[in-house]
């Protein structure tokens, strides 16, 4: 079993979440979300509010506290190869509570269909939430083009 070794990133000032499924070897390494140089979710986010793409952890971090974004994954723990999304088994939800209870939370978006999958199967219904499936920034989303992405990515300024 693989835990999760980031905490999530949030405040009080907190109006959306997007969560993904769980993070990759790189961002485990990293010791950060979306580490990998490949994964297109700073590019979008950044380019959606309209700055400069956050290169280190720490302007990653402002970025998302400035836009009142929070980051966290769906999955806890689970048993998985590499960063392979589709070897995931025995998944232990992470509890949404910490945020939920001292964040203005208005929307949850997942970011791809992993995470709305085990969104929806483990922790929906607990907390009575539904969330938004946005386009998965991975580089194993070829299919969408950045473009695309921030079309679709821009819901999440009007949240």
């Amino acid at each position: 079993m693989v835990m999760h070794p980031i905490a999530p990133i949030y405040d009080k000032h907190s109006t959306i979440l997007i969560l993904g499924s769980f993070p990759s070897v790189k961002s485990r390494e990293e010791g950060f979300f979306y580490g990998h140089k490949q994964n297109r979710f700073w590019k979008v986010v950044s380019r959606v509010f309209e700055e400069e793409e956050p290169k280190t952890i720490e302007e990653k971090k402002a970025l998302l506290l400035r836009n009142h974004i929070a980051v966290w994954d769906v999955i806890a723990g689970c048993d998985i190869e590499g960063s392979s999304d589709s070897t995931i088994k025995n998944v232990r939800p992470n509890d949404l509570s910490t945020i939920l209870d001292n964040a203005q939370i208005k929307a949850i978006y997942v970011n791809g269909k992993t995470a709305e999958k085990y969104y929806k199967k483990y922790i929906e219904k607990s907390i009575n939430r539904k969330a938004v499936c946005l386009p998965s920034t991975s580089p194993a989303n070829a299919a969408w083009s950045i473009e695309k992405l921030l079309d679709t990515w821009r819901c999440i300024k009007e949240a």
